[in-house]
């Protein structure tokens, strides 16, 4: 009988739940035992584990968030603390590790395969930053709760002939803020991927004013080199200059909690059925991800460290399709 486990790590998501679900419920049809990994890698090196079950993870596919938490664990990083981990995992004599997080979290499990555990990786961060996939875990309800923020705040914004400012997060990934600014009609987008400067924006909330609209939608991303914070403070310094000023709204972690959507549910379920596939193949080492609309499996090796490329031609539509 295989013994597995399974962890969650870095920042949650909605849909993780759903993976978590789909990996401990093919798990137990092939008869394997399934073991969960509290808090993240803070977890493993504290020898944190409970053993799940098939009525362990009902009613779970629409809950937010992870049932077996997650910390940031900067600690993982030295060699040190990887060691005694799999030590535990060894001790609990586990055949494999399926790791679902973000970018951080699969340079933790890549680590633990460089030393010969058997790991299989699940993307999972809103950010969509991950390379080895087109879409991550928890993406696309996020962006879902960004557009009904953004079609609500229109509503205000054209009301009163406001500009209003809308942060979304991403860290310093534009993703989220660029596939949220085009569906969400902004007049201006604001990523870390393009230099760009307040008077700019100013300039053109100026002349969609002058287009004749009522409003003004501008999305920045929080990694953005002008944020929320700092494009606040230069349109209230300049006001009288500038001629208006921006009503800031920060979404924040909002878009991570919540009840994940059809597409993330599903998603997130298709990666766990195939990462209990990758561990009955003995496949590791490997990050299971969405590529060219098909569920594929790409080695850690080729992914991590290396930063995923925003595609800026959908930049320069969002600017075209704001006139």
């Amino acid at each position: 009988m295989k013994r597995i486990a399974v962890v969650t790590s870095g920042g949650d998501a909605p849909g993780i739940n759903a993976a978590i679900r789909a990996v401990v419920r093919t798990g137990v049809d092939r008869g394997w035992k399934v073991l969960g990994v509290r808090r993240g890698y803070a977890g493993l090196m504290s020898d944190d584990f409970v053993q799940l079950g098939s009525r362990d993870v009902s009613g779970i596919i629409e809950r937010g968030g992870t049932i077996l938490g997650s910390t940031r664990c900067p600690a993982f990083k030295a060699e040190e603390a990887q060691v005694k981990a799999i030590r535990f995992l060894r001790q609990r004599e586990i055949d494999a590790l399926v790791v679902i997080g973000g970018d951080g979290s699969q340079a933790g499990a890549f680590a633990l395969a460089e030393k010969g555990l058997p790991v299989v990786g699940i993307a999972s961060t809103i950010d969509n930053d991950l390379s080895g996939t087109e879409m991550s875990i928890g993406v696309d309800t996020a962006l879902n709760v960004a557009l009904e923020a953004l079609d609500r705040i229109k509503v205000t914004a054209s009301s009163h002939e406001r500009a209003f400012l809308v942060e979304v997060m991403g860290r310093n990934c534009g993703y989220l803020a660029l596939i949220s600014g085009i569906t969400g009609g902004a007049e201006c987008i604001a990523l870390p991927e393009v230099e760009t400067d307040p008077e700019s924006i100013a300039s053109e909330l100026r002349q969609a004013y002058e287009r004749g609209k009522s409003h003004g939608i501008v999305v920045v991303a929080e990694g953005a080199k002008f944020n929320a914070e700092g494009l606040s403070s230069y349109f209230k310094e300049h006001r009288e200059r500038i001629g208006f000023d921006l009503r800031v709204i920060k979404l924040g972690h909002v878009q991570r909690g919540g009840t994940p959507g059809a597409f993330d549910r599903l998603l997130a379920t298709r990666f766990g059925v195939a990462a209990t596939d990758s561990v009955e193949c003995e496949k590791f080492g490997v990050l299971v991800g969405l590529v060219k609309g098909e569920i594929k499996a790409t080695p850690l090796a080729d992914i991590v460290g290396k930063r995923k490329e925003l595609d800026l031609g959908l930049f320069e539509l969002a600017a075209v399709l704001a006139q």
